[in-house]
């Protein structure tokens, strides 16, 4: 399986089989997250942990997570280079462990006072804002399918309605240079599926911008950024992430990121 096809087969699962992963798997999952990099420099701290949650756990509106003892922590500081880098690296992991035939769902929540917390020490300026179960799938419940058609996550906006080129008025064609890789940053997951990320294309750079739609929209950006990087490095080709000094004005409800440049 290459990168295109893990992210355009990848989906959220909430209920596993039951069994705890091997030492084997934990120990290429931690593997996984050493090697796991951003280029934004944010606070993020990833762990993997078993927990014995034998009537399975509920957080709101996402159905519950159940058959799985093995779940990542992610302790994320609390500015935009700590979202993006949480959403970046982790996104690579969670990518990483679909190839291997495992399952994840990204829930964010408060997680203060949880199990999931209790005993932890995270480093100065990050707390447990991310967990993800993984394991192997169970068959789709019903439940979950529905969950999942109640989340709208198998829709994604339009491409001509999120991607412009030169200015904020003219679509981009998804057959142009940055096309593929900004089609895989459509398919990003997001929290209920808001979607926040837009770009303009300039040339051989593309400027990030985001819509605000909740607390992790930026987090959700940097999962979308990773989907556009890694379809680049795929293509074999070269860039870089950086901040403009003059980024074109997005509309009035919108706020640049980052921008990329092809060398």
């Amino acid at each position: 399986m290459d990168i295109i096809e893990a992210i355009k087969e990848r989906r959220s699962v909430r209920s596993f089989n039951g069994e705890s992963l091997s030492s084997d798997v934990v120990n290429r999952l931690v593997e996984d997250v050493k090697n796991s990099t951003d280029p934004f420099g944010g606070k993020v701290t990833i762990r993997l942990k078993q927990f014995d949650l034998k009537d399975g756990y509920k957080p709101s509106t996402y159905g519950m997570i159940k058959g799985t003892t093995d779940f990542f922590l992610l302790g994320i500081g609390s500015d935009e280079a700590s979202a993006l880098s949480a959403g970046f690296r982790f996104e690579r992991v969670v990518l990483k462990a679909w190839e291997a035939g495992l399952g994840t769902c990204w829930i964010a929540a408060t997680f203060k006072g949880s199990d999931f917390d209790r005993n932890e020490t995270w480093p100065d300026g990050e707390e447990l804002k991310i967990i993800c179960p993984v394991g192997v799938a169970a068959k789709q419940s019903l439940l979950e399918k529905m969950t999942r058609l109640t989340l709208g996550s198998k829709n994604r906006k339009p491409f001509d309605t999120l991607f412009f080129t030169d200015d904020f008025k003219q679509p981009l064609s998804q057959k142009s240079h940055f096309g593929e890789a900004l089609e895989m940053l459509r398919l990003a997951p997001s929290a209920t599926n808001s979607q926040p990320w837009r770009a303009l294309v300039a040339g051989d750079t593309v400027h990030f911008y985001y819509k605000p739609k909740s607390a992790v929209s930026i987090l959700d950006c940097g999962i979308g950024m990773c989907h556009f990087y890694l379809t680049e490095e795929y293509q074999g080709r070269n860039g870089r992430f950086f901040k403009a000094d003059s980024a074109v004005t997005p509309p009035e409800d919108w706020k640049y990121l980052y921008s990329f440049k092809e060398e």
